[in-house]
């Protein structure tokens, strides 16, 4: 990278961020929570204030297959063939990932492990790294809430904004705010296959919350993005 393009003021202040990283703990987070209860919105914040990488598998999964590595390889493979992309692969993007400098002290880990066995295969990496997960953050919101709230959602599909029929209403209806664009919905946010996502999301990921039960900390999801960051922060203090 040519430092030369970058403005003072914004190496300075990469810098003080650095330098302020370098005292802060070490920590290794799971996030968990059903679709809708706004694991991504506060997942910046996390890895911002508190130094960490943010590891979502799905972006891992499609890097390794773009770059060919030897495990990207692996699930291609698998994928191509129509089967899933094993705990192992998984784990193994993992083990590679935390190994880069920006997860020197620690990460956030959104979208995994959703599964006990996979917790397990989890633990047993980093218990043969000397590390192991310190807190789960585990996002709770009544299913009626998220119905309402994925099924009033819309989108602007070229930007990515997203507007709520009753929460954050666009000024016209039915239009982006900047653009004048019309929103869409998604196909997948609808009541049937909400309720579809959320009871496997129970079946398989309240014992993975079992598993944790020491290192759970429960976050109120339904309250306001500005009280549940708060909540957040206190978990990890």
């Amino acid at each position: 990278m040519d430092l030369s393009t970058v403005k003072t003021e914004d190496l300075v202040h990469e810098v003080q961020r650095r330098l302020e990283c370098l005292n802060k703990p070490e920590k290794r987070l799971v996030l968990i929570g059903p679709p809708g209860s706004g694991k991504g919105t506060q997942s910046p914040m996390i890895k911002n204030e508190n130094c960490l990488c943010h590891l979502a598998t799905g972006d891992l999964l499609r890097a390794a297959v773009a770059a060919k590595t030897p495990l990207g390889l692996e699930a291609k493979k698998a994928m191509d063939a129509g089967a899933l992309v094993t705990d192992e692969i998984v784990v193994g993007l993992i083990e590679e990932n935390i190994k880069k400098p920006e997860c020197r002290t620690g990460f956030v880990l959104d979208g995994f492990p959703r599964t006990v066995v996979q917790a397990q295969k989890l633990d047993e990496m980093l218990s043969s790294k000397g590390q192991s997960i310190d807190r789960v953050l585990n996002f709770a919101v009544a299913d009626q809430a998220l119905v309402d709230r994925i099924t009033g959602r819309w989108v602007h599909p070229a930007s990515g904004r997203s507007y709520h029929e009753k929460f954050a209403p666009p000024r016209v209806a039915g239009v982006d705010d900047v653009t004048g664009e019309p929103l869409v919905k998604r196909k997948d946010d609808n009541a049937e296959t909400l309720k579809s996502r959320l009871s496997a999301f129970h079946a398989q990921t309240a014992p993975v919350i079992d598993h944790y039960k020491q290192r759970v900390v429960n976050i109120k999801a339904d309250k306001p993005q500005k009280e549940v960051a708060e909540q957040v922060r206190k978990a990890l203090e």
